[in-house]
């Protein structure tokens, strides 16, 4: 029942949930393999890690290119030995309603949310096969548990991939581990970034004021869940806000 020396890739590693587990897993002394679109911020993760007397490398890593992810778990292997985990957490969230035909948000969703998390798990698969052990964690959402207007298509990307895991999870045996997280209100710029509807913005924004928590809770879920000896599988977590709805 150890963290310690589990190596572990993470996507969406350079910010929010991503940022937040990579420095809780490296306190807790796994070595690390972190992926991000933005290579100045999972350096500067990277670096914050090492600082601390951790271990990280890290790689550019875009989750709509099959190639990016199957280089990312490569590297981990190259550099450490083997792949532990591998936590699916990139993910992005244009919210809009229908109406607004915002079908480019819509087709990029599907991109990260989905294909991006099929592509992680496709890259570890033949790793944690020649391995005979391996955990999969899909970072999922209550979008998907509670549906609300504008997250339609969020809500489907991240429905689809929890089945999608869910079904992974049936097919895998008994050494591979399959865990789905599924964070409420998270106090991270995951949405701020992308939503362009300035009135969703600043609902959900106002929403995150009132009732986010921080990402460690997130965090600190993962690791509940590669902490369990070999023969226990976390199959869901929910964390949310206790005032969420």
């Amino acid at each position: 029942m150890t963290i310690a020396n589990k190596i572990v890739a993470i996507t969406g590693a350079g910010r929010g949930i991503g940022r937040a587990t990579a420095i809780h897993l490296a306190a807790r002394g796994a070595r690390l393999a972190l992926g991000a679109r933005s290579e100045a911020e999972i350096a500067a993760v990277a670096g914050e890690i090492e600082a601390a007397g951790g271990e990280a490398i890290y790689r550019a890593t875009d989750v709509t290119k099959r190639d990016d992810l199957d280089a990312l778990v490569g590297f981990a292997c190259k550099r450490f030995g083997r792949l532990d985990v591998i936590v699916n957490n990139a993910g992005i969230g244009p919210l809009s309603r229908f109406d607004a035909l915002e079908v480019d948000a819509w087709d990029a969703m599907i991109d990260v949310n989905l294909k991006g998390a099929l592509y992680g798990i496709a890259a570890a698969l033949p790793v944690f096969s020649r391995q005979d052990s391996g955990h999969v964690i899909n970072v999922i959402s209550t979008a998907g548990i509670k549906i609300m207007p504008t997250m339609g298509v969020y809500a489907a990307t991240k429905n689809a991939l929890r089945t999608a895991t869910e079904a992974l999870r049936q097919e895998s045996g008994p050494r591979l581990r399959v865990t789905e997280v599924s964070p409420g209100f998270i106090d991270t710029t995951f949405a701020d970034d992308t939503i362009g509807n300035a009135d969703i913005k600043a609902a959900i924004q106002k929403r995150k004021q009132e009732l986010a928590i921080s990402p460690e809770a997130i965090a600190r879920a993962i690791a509940f869940a590669i902490e369990q000896p070999g023969d226990v599988e976390i199959g869901s977590i929910v964390v949310r806000p206790t005032a969420q709805d």
